[in-house]
């Protein structure tokens, strides 16, 4: 009897179905389940429903006579539908709400992660000889175990790390970098009918959407993947380092390569991503600086992610030493930028709200930034991200927003917290200028909410970051601001009489 391989929608490149260690048989036929319960339990970004149902539909339209495509009420139906008690090989899913469901199942046999550089045993053999579990030990070892910028044993440049070149604030005076354009992809039949569906599925109230659907921004096969990378090593990548950190309003993508979703859709794998832009600069086609962020923003921030994701445990998910707990508010959950005076919030959430994307530095120093100053739940906040970003899955975002956002873990991820006044943003990008809030104003009218929120953040928790070596200077500079009790006084007459209205 031939076994059945089941894909699911973060599944979608040919590793997936690669025979041989730990692959699924060779000639297994494959199934592919559309959920209908996994966009009505969550008010996902239209976009983001958009590019997932496309990428599965492009996919199911290529494999053609070997796949079953079953549209099901949940998983579960759809499996029982497809093959009935049928023998079914997956490999390990993505998040652990799938990985609890597969086991569930009798004829279910879990075959080994695909889609990342490092295994778990090796992840766990590393992690196993560390004191504490630091991004930049760990990527330090994927370097050296996959030869990645490696010159014999020695790092490409004598420099493990080049992020001090990648933090140079825009150039003044300009609007955009003048990058070459990303890689736009062109929709088609499968889009239209995609979009229908949608429409028809919120007309009849079955799910209800945030943000804006379309055109379709990011790619759904591989054909429009690999597009996407070669144009982003052969256009972009050169003018990737420099500008890495830095924001303008005007040009949301400056450099960035935009294929975060391709990956974690399984389109690319991180191995051709890593390798290609490393041959670039051996031809001497980018600088070091540049090629090395890139790289490092995959082999290891990304790898670094995926593992702590299963390492840390389940409890890791409510994680909350800081004792946040406020709702987030209905302006910041519908997207509502428009309702936004600051110009740095209102400029992040736009672009979320227009395309389901904006880059690292919006999503942790204003986004996330906000959200930590403000005192928000930080599951409410790890859930905001993963419904309304293209590129979100439970394993991206748990790590990157209850640890690295919102420092609810207390340091098992990073050091300290990464939140920010106004002169950082005003420093980093155009978006103070024409801002009604100026960044260097603490009290008033005009008081920047990042430069208040800012010190009211470190008062509220003075005792735990005082302990922190990284955070002792900024919690004594509480000391030295003449108007503190005027600072604390506006922040709470500003939550009794507005609440968490816009700022």
């Amino acid at each position: 009897m031939t076994d059945t391989h089941w894909l699911f929608g973060d599944q979608l490149g040919p590793a997936f179905l690669r025979a041989g260690n730990g692959g699924p048989a060779r000639d297994a036929r494959v199934v592919m389940i559309e959920s209908r319960a996994v966009f009505r339990r969550r008010r996902f970004h239209r976009a983001k429903a958009h590019l997932i149902l496309s990428a599965m539909r492009h996919r199911a339209a290529e494999l053609g006579d070997r796949v079953t495509y079953v549209r099901a009420d949940t998983y579960r139906e759809g499996l029982r539908r497809a093959v009935g008690r049928g023998r079914v090989t997956v490999h390990h899913p993505t998040s652990r709400a799938a990985l609890r469901l597969v086991r569930s199942l009798g004829n279910v046999t879990v075959l080994p992660p695909r889609g990342f550089l490092v295994g778990p045993e090796s992840f766990a053999d590393w992690a196993g000889g560390q004191r504490t579990l630091r991004m930049e030990a760990f990527y330090r070892h994927v370097r050296r175990d996959h030869d990645l910028l490696m010159d014999g044993g020695e790092p490409a440049g004598g420099t493990w790390n080049l992020d001090h070149e990648n933090r140079r604030p825009p150039p003044r005076g300009v609007s955009s970098l003048g990058a070459p354009a990303p890689y736009r992809p062109r929709e088609d039949s499968v889009d239209d009918e995609v979009r229908r569906d949608l429409d028809r599925w919120e007309r009849d109230g079955d799910v209800s959407f945030v943000g804006r659907d379309g055109p379709r921004a990011f790619p759904a096969d591989r054909r429009e993947a690999l597009a996407a990378l070669r144009r982003f090593l052969s256009h972009r990548l050169a003018g990737f380092g420099a500008h890495e950190d830095a924001m303008l309003a005007g040009d949301g993508t400056m450099s960035h390569s935009l294929l975060s979703s391709s990956l974690n859709l399984g389109l690319l794998d991180p191995a051709e991503c890593v390798e290609e832009a490393e041959a670039v600069w051996r031809e001497g086609g980018a600088p070091l600086h540049s090629v090395e962020g890139f790289v490092r923003q995959i082999a290891g921030w990304r790898e670094y992610v995926w593992h702590l994701y299963w390492y840390f445990g389940e409890e890791y998910r409510r994680s909350n030493v800081l004792g946040h707990t406020g709702a987030l508010p209905r302006w910041w959950d519908d997207l509502d930028a428009d309702a936004v005076t600051a110009r740095c919030v209102a400029t992040a959430l736009r672009q979320v709200r227009d395309t389901g994307w904006t880059h690292h530095i919006p999503r942790l120093m204003v986004l996330g930034g906000h959200a930590l100053q403000r005192g928000w739940d930080p599951a409410a906040v790890t859930d905001w991200f993963h419904r309304c970003f293209v590129d979100g899955y439970d394993w991206v975002m748990l790590p990157n927003v209850v640890g690295m956002s919102q420092y609810a873990d207390g340091g098992r991820m990073t050091t300290k917290p990464y939140t920010c006044g106004g002169s950082y943003i005003d420093r980093m990008s155009d978006l103070c200028g024409p801002c009604r809030y100026r960044p260097d104003r603490r009290v008033g009218e005009d008081a920047c909410p990042f430069t208040a929120g800012y010190w009211a953040f470190l008062h509220r928790h003075r005792d735990r970051l005082g302990r922190n070596a990284r955070m002792t200077r900024a919690v004594r500079g509480l000391d030295r601001l003449r108007d503190l009790p005027e600072l604390l006084e506006q922040e709470r007459e500003r939550e009794r009489l507005r609440g968490d209205a816009p700022p």
